[in-house]
């Protein structure tokens, strides 16, 4: 599984160009893609005051693809309304074949609610479990993530900021997680990121899922 961070030091953007890890961006990020990273384009939406409207961020995300090419780029995702599910579905899917026209894959939001019909699975390539702690830790998400998988899609879990979501994503079956653990201590959570990530690909088989995580914690442990 690869974990996508923030390039917040030389010792992360050292791993990010050795493919220990891939690169989170955002429009309102700043921060230079390494190169030869695999990177990945959220959109702002969660955190609002990095959310810079729809043309505007369409714009960041052709300039994004056409400097640091569409092959490095594992998806987009594309806009989504935090925490709802409808609201999601109505926001996201006119951006979908916009995505595609770029030449990578479009991912969607998932959101507490979502699995009542409100995933578009034909027009998407990654689900992007997001919504609530309870949900995207849960046994809905579990399933929707095999069900994503038996689509051919791929699957990613945001907020991974510990080893214990980590070895949960890894045992849901994603193929990637992000978090911000390395925006707050990178010198001190890097070292500990790799070994958790290190522990998971050495590990003969895989994790059982382990109960959820209270929210808020900023360190790989």
């Amino acid at each position: 599984m690869l974990y996508l961070a923030t390039p917040s030091s030389g010792a992360a953007r050292d791993a990010m160009r050795a493919g220990l890890l891939g690169c989170m961006t955002t429009p309102a990020q700043g921060n230079l893609i390494p190169d030869g990273a695999l990177y990945a384009c959220d959109n702002g939406k969660f955190s609002r005051k990095g959310w810079p409207g729809h043309r505007r961020w369409y714009e960041w995300l052709t300039a994004t693809v056409e400097r640091y090419g569409a092959d490095r780029c594992l998806w987009a995702v594309a806009p989504d309304v935090p925490f709802d599910a409808a609201g999601t579905l109505a926001e996201s899917r006119p951006w979908l074949a916009q995505i595609r026209a770029l030449g990578i894959p479009a991912a969607f939001a998932a959101q507490d609610g979502c699995e009542k019909g409100l995933i578009p699975w034909g027009e998407i390539d990654v689900l992007f479990l997001a919504g609530t702690t309870e949900f995207k830790t849960g046994p809905t998400a579990h399933a929707l993530t095999g069900e994503a998988i038996a689509r051919g899609l791929t699957v990613h879990m945001g907020r991974v900021n510990s080893r214990r979501r980590l070895r949960l994503a890894h045992a849901f079956g994603c193929a990637s997680a992000d978090g911000t653990c390395l925006a707050f201590g990178p010198d001190q959570n890097l070292p500990p990121l790799l070994g958790a990530l290190r522990e998971l690909r050495d590990a003969p088989g895989p994790f059982t899922v382990p109960p959820p995580l209270s929210p808020g914690r900023k360190a790989i442990r």
